[in-house]
């Protein structure tokens, strides 16, 4: 018979006792991207940005965090037709989560466009001014933005004053915003003859990207240095631009590796990644869709602005699983990793065609 150590007896039981008498709240709760305090009420501060070398003002809607304390930059930029107002539902999240949201607002490409027009000449309104011109002037517009935060941050009685860490700046946009995050964010010109990269931008999001209309993918987005997150739908596509889902499913393959993602939505359409449906819709709204867009936009920022471990732990293991619908696909680049790791049953890209996707 195996002797027993009464004294090692004794201390287990000991260690066994403190354990189940340690309160309850002293567990470490598990990761989670979406909880934020029901408490929380965001402020906002709408801005401007005067750019006297182009004579040109950029309207911004701030959304402040609770701490007074610097914090990480996320900046947004509308598509064509919007504002600073719009897709509120992400610059809310962002903020209860301790981000300083910044939402630009583009002129010339913006709700002016159309609010004037009557609603049969607004699509023709717009798709006038889709084009090279309100490109080059969005994607200065960012560095401008960005310039003058740096500004604000240090000017003693300016609302921004100290809020700002901006050695920790994200950007993102949704369709024309999308474009215009993908240039600033390390997306090379066409032939290599153009970069309108801003490298304080640490990390990426592109609502509904898309591939040039010249040139090779591989070319246009092989060379991007930083984190990019991409999210699109099996029915996203744009009647002003005519983009095609296949132009959107071409940007992931042409990364490198290393903290690249992408999400589609089963049958989310172009307004998914808005606040509200737009002209042309024909799918009913998915709840579940801005659930998986602010918990996996929110894990990213985590993961690769504030560093945090577990984020990154929960964005490349299940933690995606836990939002996802059945027939959503997620897959990833991990850094040191030719291939990608794909939720997803087989490699069909057509639309509305990945049933058997996660």
């Amino acid at each position: 018979m195996k002797k027993v150590d009464r004294c090692s007896v004794s201390a287990l039981l000991v260690v066994a006792l403190l354990l189940l008498c340690a309160p309850a709240s002293a567990a470490i709760p598990p990761y989670d991207p979406l909880l934020v305090s029901e408490e929380f009420k965001p402020e906002t501060v709408d801005l401007a940005v005067d750019d006297e070398e182009r004579e040109r003002q950029i309207p911004l809607r701030v959304y402040l965090p609770a701490e007074d304390s610097s914090a990480p930059v996320v900046l947004f930029s509308h598509g064509l037709g919007g504002s600073r107002e719009g897709c509120a539902y992400l610059g809310r999240h962002w903020v209860a989560r301790g981000y300083v949201a910044v939402f630009l607002q583009h002129p010339g490409s913006d709700a002016s466009v159309w609010q004037a027009v009557p609603p049969a000449q607004r699509i023709a309104a717009m798709r006038e001014v889709a084009g090279v011109q309100n490109f080059m002037l969005r994607v200065k517009d960012v560095s401008a933005v960005l310039d003058q935060l740096v500004r604000w941050n240090v000017s003693k009685d300016h609302a921004l004053a100290g809020r700002l860490d901006l050695e920790r700046v994200g950007m993102s946009g949704h369709s024309f915003g999308a474009v215009t995050t993908q240039a600033v964010s390390g997306q090379a010109g066409f032939r290599g003859r153009f970069s309108f990269t801003d490298e304080r931008i640490k990390a990426a999001i592109a609502f509904s990207p898309s591939s040039p209309r010249r040139g090779d993918p591989a070319q246009a987005f092989g060379s991007v240095k930083i984190p990019w997150m991409l999210m699109t739908g099996t029915k996203d596509l744009s009647i002003i631009g005519d983009t095609d889902l296949e132009s959107r499913l071409a940007v992931f393959p042409a990364l490198p590796a290393g903290g690249k993602y992408e999400l589609v939505l089963h049958r989310a359409e172009h307004s998914a990644f808005a606040d509200r449906a737009l002209i042309g819709d024909r799918e009913k709204r998915n709840p579940n869709h801005h659930k998986v867009i602010l918990a996996l936009s929110t894990a990213f920022w985590d993961a690769w602005l504030r560093e945090d471990g577990e984020a990154k732990t929960w964005l490349d293991g299940e933690g995606p699983s836990s939002v996802l619908e059945e027939n959503d696909r997620w897959q990833t680049k991990c850094e040191d990793k030719s291939e990608s790791r794909e939720e997803k049953a087989d490699a069909d890209t057509g639309a509305d065609t990945n049933d058997r996707s996660r």
